[in-house]
């Protein structure tokens, strides 16, 4: 008679989470390891994974990962979710080519630019495109009106943003560069890493690293993460993975050596930057955000921001703000106020962030109100 799969309650599966993700301990670590430990590092906005290896790694310094990204050995590309993450050279050569037919299937399918392309000669418009974004980084709109000109019967946005999502490019410096600015800009792999994407990394490989990053996970939950279907993966892999089961009866999959702490660890306060993948990781992502809230609360739009993790959880928004020399991290509650006991932890944990962020200013914390 088959054993029950053991069940792992919602504190079992937050430590084992924070575990992975080195939120339990800082770690001496380098920056390159850690980004391929991650499975790559949400960077829609391109100083937020300077935040996220700060909160993960002792004695990390923004020149560390600046130095991966002026030498190439660390490039920003869009990839899981069709969102944009940080990888290492060897993994976006690896990575690009699973994920190429994402990007093509959302803009074909799911975007009003891939429709209005349906008589479209697109093998034409990746030829041209191709060309163009590899003779020097260009911006999306500088590239809308070259492909306008070589396909006037076309919407110039709609050809550009083809080109965007079905070529393999990539995010080009000064932006990811700590303290540096500049358009968003990308050219082809080609042009910025010197070769073409190469041969897709193995499904089965990319499953074990998805577990040894985000397990115990069963498959919507790397759907989730990845825009991937990979349940078929997952079942050929069954006979090399353990069991388990959440408290709502659903199967989770996991390396049978992976790390599973006891549900009593202790947690430590950790600040972590706005979309960390920790949050985007699992279809029930109450293993580690509040119930019934949902991502829409981090919305940033480039603005540097995150969440607090207190005893394990997200129980907070954080934003600096920086006036005349002087750096105030503010503190947002969700739901009701963070208790006195717990506020000097906290305050300890943003004042180090604020000399991450801006070691040079005066510096205050202040805890606002909460949010409903």
């Amino acid at each position: 008679m088959p054993t029950r799969p053991r069940v792992l309650d919602r504190r079992a599966l937050n430590r084992a989470l924070l575990s992975r993700q080195l939120l339990l301990k800082r770690r001496r670590a380098s920056a390159a390891s850690t980004i391929e430990r991650l499975v790559g590092m949400q960077a829609q906005a391109p100083n937020l994974p300077y935040v996220g290896l700060w909160a993960r790694l002792l004695g990390f310094r923004h020149q560390e990962l600046s130095r991966l990204i002026q030498t190439r050995a660390a490039v920003r590309l869009s990839l899981m979710r069709n969102t944009i993450h940080l990888v290492t050279r060897r993994d976006a050569i690896g990575l690009k080519p699973l994920f190429m037919p994402l990007g093509e299937r959302g803009f074909m399918h799911g975007s009003p630019w891939g429709r209005g392309l349906k008589d479209a000669d697109m093998i034409s418009v990746q030829q041209a495109g191709r060309e163009i974004m590899g003779e020097k980084p260009r911006t999306v709109a500088e590239l809308a009106r070259i492909m306008a000109a070589r396909f006037p019967d076309h919407d110039a946005n709609a050809l550009a943003y083809g080109v965007r999502y079905m070529v393999p490019l990539v995010f080009t410096t000064p932006r990811g560069v700590w303290g540096a600015g500049g358009p968003v800009a990308l050219t082809t792999f080609e042009a910025w890493l010197g070769r073409p994407p190469g041969l897709a990394i193995d499904a089965e490989q990319l499953v074990l690293r998805y577990l040894a990053a985000f397990g115990p996970a069963s498959p919507p939950d790397m759907r989730a993460w990845s825009g991937l279907a990979m349940r078929g993966v997952f079942e050929h892999l069954r006979p090399r993975l353990k069991i388990f089961q959440d408290e709502n009866g659903r199967e989770l999959f996991d390396l049978p050596r992976a790390p599973r702490p006891d549900a009593g660890t202790a947690a430590p306060i950790r600040l972590i930057p706005d979309y960390d993948n920790i949050l985007l990781a699992h279809a029930d992502r109450t293993r580690i955000m509040p119930e019934g809230r949902h991502l829409g609360m981090f919305s940033s739009n480039g603005v540097m921001q995150g969440a607090l993790l207190v005893d394990g959880y997200v129980r907070a928004m954080w934003r600096p703000n920086t006036d005349k020399g002087a750096s105030t991290l503010l503190i947002t509650p969700f739901g009701k106020a963070l208790p006195r006991s717990q506020q000097p932890a906290i305050a300890e944990e943003a004042r180090a962030l604020l000399e991450f962020l801006t070691p040079a200013d005066k510096h205050d914390v202040q805890f606002g109100p909460a949010k409903p």
